[in-house]
């Protein structure tokens, strides 16, 4: 928890690096192979559609499908809390955005409470069964399996933390009766909901092929046979009845009744991978409190996600080592821009690859990684004319680190809900299931997720340990990355984040830069193209104004990919008599309120 004063900070003074490098443009705040990424990404852009900037007064829900939006507006209106929108958002998220997240995976949580002045940090993330250990993705060889592989069924399958998260976050901070907030998804799930045409053109990618290995999840998507197309009616009779249960014992039945049961004989008796979950895994299920991860960045104070996500410390380290140069004279439109910003993407993707796992599993060295002398000697390895040689190495920010990288990460199928309320609180939430349509195995009416795949698949390398190795009751490493700004006067100016994979961390970071250095709307900084830097290839998407400078980042000695890039931001900015949103294009979100 952090309590949230006036920020005072202090200007850099501006220095110029040697004559050699200096490009004639650019004023420093400056002194004196390949790594193996994922070609897919969660799912792909089906289509661009323009979203034109909502204005309300006093309260505003963004979220990825109209429903849910409705759903939490319709809270808020009602003189709910960002929390109470928060809950009847996710809910209806589970049933028409399947594919991304609910019930059976796991989230985090960002919330400014406006009472206190507070910011609390919740981790909501699945937790390994207590029989999961370092060998449980190893051939008889010892050797990784391949990752698809591994991510149908049951083996896949961590300890589902979302509906814990709406629990504690209800509990401690909402206002209308737990009961209340269930009525929108109920009624859509018992009257039935248009199929979206985000969700049908899922159905026919290799989420869609995953789900027919399951026959609970090819009887609801594939009724006689067919994937759902958009606009069919689609009605879900058992998520009715785990709802009204939870709504009755807000998840004493799915944490310790007929649900648990219900997951757990679903996991280990699957007919691919059976997995090692047990009803003990289930009871021992808790929230835990993190502290925020804040920094400073252009007199703002910049917060998100600390471990076991990756997301606000890999951000934080991009924009510390970006704020040592003047972008905002460079502008967007400056091909050098994007040079910077892959450069530090590159650095800190290789220390978040090698340090950042489960906190209460390895010591992390957060506050060093931070630290602006770090950071700085990390942004002293940036070349103004040529590129990094990938995989660029991590950083020492401690004398002695004795682990080896994970550079693997899975697609995780993630969504991403920004609130603001009448009454001052902020909600930045990310909700996911890994990757899209999770494990492929439907119970109770909802998806279970694939999360243990976001471990490493090797315990150990080269006789070093991997500090996101699998262990009992471990939970996996994240890119996910709510954010919540502070203004340089303390109050809260954004809450953001995005889906994505581990191109979230990109995709948020270069929002932020689009919104603080280049004073861009919500919209705008939403729309600009996507660029993604991990320490590999780097991603550029296609058909958009960055498109234009791959030839410029090749020539820097950059392997550089031009794709479809499918974020899905979710921006509110807060101004003292007004909120305004943005609303990412690639998806099928919308903002409302009053």
């Amino acid at each position: 928890m952090i309590q949230f004063n006036q920020i005072q900070t202090s200007p850099l003074s501006l220095q110029r690096r040697s004559m050699d490098c200096l490009v004639a443009t650019v004023m420093l705040f400056f002194s004196t192979a390949s790594l193996a990424q994922n070609e897919m990404q969660p799912e792909n852009t089906v289509e661009i559609n323009s979203k034109t900037a909502v204005k309300t007064e006093r309260e505003m829900v963004v979220a990825a499908h109209p429903l849910a939006t409705k759903a939490g507006a319709d809270i808020l209106e009602d003189g709910g809390t960002a929390i109470d929108a928060m809950v009847a958002v996710q809910m209806v998220l589970n049933l028409v955005e399947p594919q991304s997240s609910g019930i059976g995976g796991g989230a985090f949580l960002l919330f400014h409470d406006a009472q206190s002045n507070t910011l609390i940090s919740l981790d909501g993330r699945e937790v390994a069964p207590v029989a999961a250990d370092g060998s449980m993705f190893l051939n008889p060889d010892g050797e990784p399996h391949r990752w698809s592989e591994m991510v149908p069924g049951g083996l896949s399958v961590g300890i589902p933390g979302t509906l814990a998260l709406m629990d504690d976050a209800h509990a401690r901070y909402g206002k209308l009766p737990w009961e209340t907030l269930f009525e929108h998804a109920i009624e859509l799930s018992k009257n039935g909901f248009l199929v979206s045409p985000r969700l049908a053109k899922s159905l026919k990618g290799y989420g869609g092929e995953r789900l027919q290995k399951f026959p609970a999840a090819a009887d609801y998507f594939f009724q006689n046979g067919e994937p759902l197309a958009n606009g069919d009616v689609l009605k879900n009779p058992e998520f009715v009845k785990t709802l009204s249960a939870i709504q009755r014992d807000r998840g004493e039945t799915f944490y310790r009744g007929s649900i648990a049961e219900k997951i757990v004989s679903t996991v280990r008796d699957s007919p691919v991978n059976p997995g090692l979950v047990e009803r003990v895994d289930f009871e021992a299920y808790r929230i835990i409190e993190r502290p925020p991860i804040c920094v400073q960045y252009r007199g703002h104070s910049v917060c998100g996600m600390g471990p076991p996500s990756s997301g606000g410390v890999t951000v934080a380290q991009i924009l510390g080592i970006l704020e040592l140069f003047n972008l905002k004279m460079l502008g967007p439109n400056n091909p050098l821009t994007w040079h910077l910003f892959i450069e530090a993407g590159k650095l800190a993707f290789a220390d978040r690859n090698l340090f950042l796992a489960d906190p209460d599993f390895i010591d992390i060295p957060v506050d060093a990684l931070l630290s602006k002398d770090y950071l700085r000697s990390r942004a002293h390895l940036i070349d103004l004319n040529l590129a990094l040689e990938v995989p660029v190495p991590a950083g020492r920010p401690l004398e002695v680190v004795d682990l080896f990288p994970d550079i693997r990460d899975g697609l995780p199928g993630t969504s991403h809900v920004s609130i603001v309320d009448r009454y001052g609180n902020a909600v930045s939430l990310t909700t996911t299931i890994e990757s899209g349509f999770g494990s492929g195995l439907l119970t109770s009416g909802f998806l279970l997720n694939n999360e243990l795949t976001d471990f490493s698949f090797r315990p150990q390398k080269q006789g070093k340990q991997i500090a996101n190795r699998v262990e009992p009751r471990k939970r996996p490493r994240s890119s996910m990355a709510p954010t919540i700004i502070y203004g340089p006067d303390g109050s809260i100016k954004y809450v953001l984040g995005s889906p994505g994979g581990s191109r979230i961390i990109s995709y948020v970071a270069q929002t932020i830069i689009a919104l603080i250095d280049f004073d861009m709307s919500p919209q705008d900084a939403v729309n600009q193209g996507r660029l993604s830097s991990r320490n590999g290839i780097i991603d550029i998407e296609t058909s958009t104004d960055l498109a234009r400078f791959q030839s410029v980042l090749m020539k820097k000695g950059n392997q550089v990919r031009v794709r479809d890039l499918n974020s899905g931001i979710h921006v509110i900015k807060v101004f003292s008599d007004q909120l305004v949103s943005g609303v990412d294009p690639r998806r099928e979100g919308i903002a409302a309120g009053r």
